[in-house]
């Protein structure tokens, strides 16, 4: 069985260079790549530094995508940052301007805060227990 795993996961920004400056500029996010499709079209991965996983920042293009730029989850959480270091990366993040929702949560599991790119998008940052 071929082995497989999850690299890339598409985000729909208004603009590339408003995705650029939140994940990369405010979350600290690595820019892996920034190619010119031609045409208007970029192809833009970002993603925490060392992370298999990868976020692909798409422009939306046409009323249903413009229109799902920030509702990707339903309204739900739908993204979760772990890390290893709650405290360093949430004060980290509200220097930087990041929004959140809520202050920090300690749960049974470990320390939650849910958090808003500015296009919409509710995530978790989190660090788990053990």
């Amino acid at each position: 069985m071929s082995r497989q795993r999850l690299s890339t996961l598409t985000i729909l920004v208004p603009t590339y260079d408003a995705g650029i400056a939140f994940y990369v500029g405010q979350m600290g996010f690595a820019l892996l790549e920034d190619t010119d499709m031609g045409g208007g079209k970029r192809w833009v991965r970002v993603g925490p530094a060392g992370a298999e996983t990868a976020f692909l920042l798409a422009q939306a293009k046409g009323p249903d995508q413009v229109a799902a730029i920030g509702h990707q989850g339903g309204g739900r959480v739908w993204l979760i940052l772990q890390t290893d270091d709650f405290a360093a990366d949430h004060a980290r993040m509200l220097a930087k301007g990041v929004t959140f929702e809520e202050d920090p949560r300690h749960e049974p599991y470990g320390v939650v805060a849910v958090f808003r790119d500015p296009f919409g998008n509710r995530w978790d940052l989190i660090e788990f227990k053990g």
